[in-house]
C-alpha cells in the first residue's frame, strides 16, 4: 500500500455518511464551512430494488442483506458476533443505516433522558426533552416525516410535516380493540412520505421498506440530505475506509488516514474531526486510533470506549384472522405505535419498558420465514400450502422494541484474528441480554398477545428472541459532564481531544426503548449547532 498525501485540507472532516453525517455536513455547508465527508460504502443502486417485481421476495439479494456478514459488499467490514445474544446489523453506504430501516420515526419520551432520577438505574443525560424537541422540528420537516400531532404521551408540540400512513383493515382492528381495552394508540410516524414531499414521492403502500425503497418514498439520508449537501460543496468520497484518527503533538486531531478502493492510503487534514460512523464503527475507530498519549485507544481515558453497548432486544408477537387484511401491503414502518407499558411500573418486577409497532407481515415467501413468526413457528411439513394461505393478508404483528440497560461488559473490543480487506482488526461483539430486559420483554410480549387476541385473532404466535435484529447500536462513547465517567461532552466533543467530537448513537447514555434514528438525528443538528456557535473558541491545530 502507498501513502498518497492527499491535497484535502477542510475545516471539518466527518467519518461516515449516515443520518447523523448528512445532518451535520448539510448544516456546516449551510454555516459556510468547508467539509470534507468519508464514507467506505458507496451510493445506493436502487435498480437493485425490486418491491415492484412480482420476484422481489425471492430476489431482493445480498445487496440488501441486514447483516454484514451475509452481505459481503466492498464497503462492508466483518463482525464477530460469535459471544453476542443478538446479530449486530448496520448497512455501510451513503445515507447509511436509513436505507435499509424500517423508518418508524420515534422521538424519545421525556422520561428517557432521566432514568436514574426516575428509576434510580443508569444514567440521566445532560439534558432534557424540550430541549432537543425544537430539533425534533427541524429534522423532521428536513426528513419528510408523516404522523399526527396530538399524540397523548407525548409533550404539546408540533407534528410531522405530512399525514399519517394508512392504518389499513389491521390497524383498525387493533385502534378499535385499544379503546375498548382503554390502551393507547396512535397512527404510528414514520419516515415515510403520503404524498409527494422534496425529492420524496409517495408510498405504495409494497411493504418493502426494510430493503431499500423501489420508490423514493422513504426518507434516508442519501435522497433527502446528501444531495443538497453536494449541492452546498460538501466533498464526499465514498469508497473511504478510515483506519486512523491522527493526533498531533498539541493533542489535538489533525484529521483522518484512509485507504481507496485500490488500496492506497490518503491523509486528509482538518480543523475539526467528527465521527458519525454509528455505535459499532466509531468505537473501533477510536480503539484503532491509540497512541503513546492514548495507549487504551483515542478519547479513553475514562476506559468507556466500546463499553456500555446497547442493542435493543427486540420481540414479535404475531395473530391469525379469519378476515382478509390486505397484510401483505402497507408501511412497514409501522400502521399504529402504541406506548401503553412505556413507563415504568415497580409492580411489574422490572423498570422502564418497550414500545409496540403494528406492521404488516410480508408475501408468501416472508410466511415461511423465521422472521417474524419465529423459528420454532415453521409451516415446513405436510401442512404447508395451508400454513401459508393461513398467514397470507390474514395477519398483523407487534413489533416490540425493549430498553436495553448499559453494562459494561456488554462491548465492542477489536478482533484479535478477524480482519476487514485491507487488513484492519474487525469489531467483536460481546452481549447479553440483560434480566431487566427479559423481563421487560416476556411481560410486554404477554400484553400485545392480549392486544392482538382482543382484536380477533384466532391464533398467535410469540417470537421472543430474534437474533437477527441487531439494528440499533447505542452507548458506546457515552456523553456526560463528567471525564472520568463518560466519552463526550454534552456538545459531543470528546473530553480528551478537544477537536474531536462524536454525533452518532454511541454518545447515548440509555438507550430509551424507541427506535433511535429521529433522536440520533436530532442530537446531531443540536451538536452542530453548538459546534457553530462556538467555533471562534474552538481549539484547531496549528
Amino acid at each position: 500500500m502507498t501513502l498518497t498525501v492527499s491535497s484535502d485540507q477542510a475545516d471539518v472532516c466527518i467519518v461516515g455518511a449516515g443520518p447523523a453525517g448528512a445532518v451535520a455536513a448539510l448544516r456546516l455547508a449551510e454555516a459556510g464551512f468547508e467539509v470534507v465527508v468519508l464514507e467506505q460504502g458507496d451510493w445506493p443502486d436502487y435498480e437493485f430494488a425490486r418491491a415492484a417485481s412480482p420476484d422481489f421476495e425471492i430476489n431482493t439479494g445480498s445487496t440488501w442483506a441486514w447483516d454484514p456478514n451475509v452481505r459481503g459488499l466492498a464497503g462492508d467490514y466483518p463482525i464477530n458476533g460469535a459471544d453476542s445474544a443478538i446479530d449486530v446489523l448496520n448497512y455501510n453506504a451513503v445515507g447509511g443505516g436509513s436505507v435499509v430501516y424500517a423508518a418508524q420515526w420515534q422521538r424519545n419520551l421525556p422520561s428517557d433522558f432521566c432514568v436514574r432520577t426516575l428509576d434510580g438505574v443508569a444514567d440521566d443525560w445532560p439534558l432534557g426533552y424540550r430541549e432537543l424537541q425544537p430539533y425534533y422540528e427541524r429534522v423532521e420537516r428536513a426528513f419528510g416525516v408523516s404522523g399526527l400531532a396530538g399524540d397523548p404521551a407525548f409533550p404539546e408540540g408540533d407534528g410531522p410535516p405530512m399525514p399519517p400512513v394508512p392504518l389499513g383493515l389491521a390497524g383498525a382492528r387493533v385502534a378499535r380493540a385499544h379503546n375498548e381495552l382503554g390502551w393507547h394508540w396512535w397512527p404510528g410516524p414514520n419516515a415515510i412520505a403520503t404524498r409527494a414531499y422534496g425529492a420524496l414521492g409517495p408510498c405504495q403502500q409494497r411493504a418493502a421498506c426494510l430493503w431499500a425503497c423501489a420508490d423514493g418514498a422513504k426518507a434516508s439520508a442519501d435522497r433527502t440530505h446528501w444531495p443538497l449537501a453536494v449541492d452546498r460543496g460538501v466533498r464526499l468520497i465514498t469508497g473511504a475506509r478510515v483506519h486512523r484518527i491522527e493526533v498531533g503533538d498539541s493533542g489535538l486531531a489533525e484529521g483522518a488516514l484512509w485507504f481507496d478502493r485500490d488500496g492506497h492510503e490518503h491523509r486528509t487534514r482538518a480543523a475539526v474531526t467528527i465521527l458519525a460512523a454509528n455505535g459499532i464503527g466509531t468505537p473501533r475507530l477510536l480503539l484503532l486510533s491509540a497512541t503513546k498519549g492514548h495507549p487504551d485507544g483515542l478519547a479513553n481515558s475514562s476506559g468507556l470506549v466500546g463499553k456500555r453497548l446497547m442493542l435493543h432486544p427486540f420481540g414479535v408477537v404475531t395473530g391469525l384472522f379469519s378476515e382478509d387484511l390486505q397484510s401483505s401491503r402497507g408501511a412497514w414502518g409501522q400502521h399504529l405505535h402504541s406506548l401503553q407499558f412505556y413507563e415504568t411500573d415497580t409492580d411489574r418486577g422490572f423498570v422502564r419498558g418497550a414500545k409496540w409497532g403494528l406492521q404488516p407481515t410480508g408475501g408468501p415467501v416472508n410466511a415461511t420465514r423465521a422472521w417474524p413468526w419465529g423459528e420454532h413457528n415453521t409451516v415446513w411439513g405436510t401442512d404447508f400450502h395451508q400454513g401459508v394461505q393461513s398467514r397470507l393478508n390474514h395477519s398483523a404483528m407487534w413489533g416490540i422494541v425493549a430498553e436495553d440497560l448499559p453494562e459494561e461488559a456488554n462491548r465492542v473490543t477489536l478482533d484479535t484474528e478477524l480482519t476487514d480487506s485491507h487488513g484492519i482488526p474487525a469489531p467483536k461483539i460481546t452481549y447479553r441480554i440483560g434480566e431487566n430486559s427479559r423481563r421487560i420483554m416476556d411481560f410486554h410480549l404477554d400484553r400485545a398477545r392480549e392486544s392482538l387476541v382482543a382484536s380477533g385473532a384466532y391464533h398467535t404466535f410469540v417470537a421472543p428472541q430474534i437474533r437477527e435484529t441487531g439494528w440499533h447500536q447505542l452507548g458506546t462513547a457515552m456523553m456526560g459532564t463528567d471525564p472520568d465517567k463518560s466519552v463526550v461532552d454534552p456538545s459531543g466533543r470528546t473530553h480528551d481531544v478537544a477537536n474531536l467530537y462524536v454525533f452518532d448513537g454511541s454518545n447515548w447514555p440509555t438507550s430509551s426503548g424507541m427506535n433511535p434514528t429521529a433522536t440520533i438525528m436530532a442530537m446531531a443538528l443540536r451538536c452542530t449547532e453548538q459546534l457553530i456557535t462556538a467555533r471562534r473558541g474552538q481549539e484547531v491545530p496549528a
